[in-house]
């Protein structure tokens, strides 16, 4: 399987893996599936740490590379491709990083990791976290 990390839960797989069910954290922990994290997972932790909503123990320019790598994530750039297409989505959600992950897995054909509810409301394939 082929799992986009929805922000919350590449943090919570690095900190906190109990948040998961037993599943989940299998698949998480399986070579055989493949992860990846959204630049805009990285401009999302960027702006809540420059804005005091989320605490890291360094600079989100040094934790993050290193933590994908730690994590066995492969990070996945932005295409104009991918910003275009959030254009096509309904408006089941506002939130701009949600929308650019669901184009993201909607066109590199990728499981969401998510909990947030709302997004099992887009044609996407969605696993729960």
């Amino acid at each position: 399987m082929r799992i986009l990390l929805d922000t919350h839960c590449w943090l919570w797989m690095l900190s906190q893996p109990d948040r998961f069910n037993e599943k989940t954290r299998e698949l998480l922990v399986s070579p055989e599936n493949e992860l990846f994290l959204s630049s805009a997972s990285s401009w999302e932790i960027a702006i809540k740490v420059s804005i005091g909503r989320l605490e890291l123990p360094g600079d989100p320019a040094d934790l993050v590379p290193e933590w994908l790598a730690k994590s066995r994530t492969t990070a996945l750039s932005i295409d104009h491709q991918h910003a275009l297409h959030v254009a096509t989505l309904p408006p089941h959600h506002r939130d701009p990083f949600d929308r650019l992950l669901i184009s993201q897995a909607q066109l590199e054909r990728l499981t969401l990791l998510t909990a947030d509810q709302q997004l099992a409301s887009y044609d996407v394939e969605i696993l729960m976290a």
